[in-house]
């Protein structure tokens, strides 16, 4: 059963190309190993999603960026953040930034529909002008909001446990 969500999340180039390179026990860096699990913690169980990561990351920290997606239920992010991320690390995340399609992963995988339905409602309040931040029993929510919120409202200590993702 695991191979055929990882033959799922292959379908998209972007996810084939970091799947690639963690299998060559190559460094995705912070915003690979993030954009990885976003999106793959919808395919793969957490084990195997972990067992990924711990191609670059130690087993605690492999655990920790999962709690931490989990935690927040990032939603799989636009190519605009992908590319954006992906120009503040060496590791290039998008394969091929210069195609329109390429890294937009809602492109080429089917995720679970409360992922689009969550979105939907994000977009929608959004529109309305309601306060999103408010809300603290919001599920998947745009991942450029929310990251963009929690940067502003981290503890230093959790500043500093961040700092160990960007220097694995």
């Amino acid at each position: 059963m695991a191979g055929m969500a990882t033959d799922e999340l292959r379908k998209n180039r972007m996810m084939r190309h970091l799947l690639a390179a963690l299998e060559r026990g190559e460094d995705i860096g912070h915003y690979g190993r993030l954009v990885f699990a976003m999106v793959a913690r919808h395919f793969i169980d957490e084990p195997e999603l972990r067992g990924f990561l711990e191609r670059n990351l130690s087993a605690d920290e492999a655990l920790a960026l999962c709690e931490q997606v989990k935690a927040h239920d990032y939603s799989p992010p636009r190519r605009a953040r992908i590319l954006d991320w992906q120009r503040q690390q060496a590791f290039p995340i998008c394969p091929d930034a210069k195609d329109p399609d390429a890294c937009n992963v809602y492109k080429d995988l089917k995720f679970p529909q409360q992922v689009y339905d969550h979105i939907e409602e994000y977009y929608e309040e959004k529109a309305s002008g309601d306060d999103l931040r408010s809300d603290s029993k919001r599920s998947l929510v745009d991942v450029d909001d929310r990251h963009e919120q929690r940067e502003h409202e981290r503890s230093d200590q959790e500043a500093d446990e961040s700092e160990r993702f960007h220097s694995a």
